[in-house]
């Protein structure tokens, strides 16, 4: 376990791709049912089903699992309070990550050239490997 400034303890998320519920509920300190309780509540948390039925949680998953219980339990939000705070929070974190914005050209062409022209050579080894990936691609369908 990590300690966290607050003085509470942050449990380590083993390095797996999917987690059963047992595991999240565990790792978590809740009950099972709490988690699909959870569920119904927060669309955002929605784990993936196995062919048998077994709840799947990634590892997103299991980190807003994490994040609702200090909301809930340490920070003593209602079930309305955490889904608001969770979509203000959100929001915000969408308005820091600037969308990715396409090199300008002199920007693109100084990639191949100092002087803002693109040397049509040098694109050609380019050019076969888009082709050779657009064929490999096509082969797979």
């Amino acid at each position: 376990m990590n300690p966290t400034p607050a003085g509470t303890t942050k449990p380590t998320i083993p390095d797996k791709l999917y987690f059963r519920i047992g595991e999240v509920a565990q790792l978590a300190g809740v009950e099972p049912y709490v988690l699909r309780y959870w569920e119904t509540e927060f669309a955002k948390l929605m784990p993936k089903k196995s062919g048998t039925g077994h709840r799947l949680y990634r590892r997103k998953d299991v980190e807003m699992v994490l994040e609702l219980k200090h909301l809930l339990y340490e920070k003593r939000f209602t079930i309305e309070g955490a889904r608001l705070y969770l979509e203000q929070n959100r929001k915000k974190g969408a308005e820091k990550k600037p969308a990715a914005q396409p090199l300008p050209v002199q920007a693109q062409a100084s990639l191949f050239g100092g002087d803002g022209k693109v040397d049509p050579a040098k694109l050609e080894p380019v050019k076969a490997e888009i082709f050779a990936l657009i064929q490999l691609l096509g082969k797979k369908r």
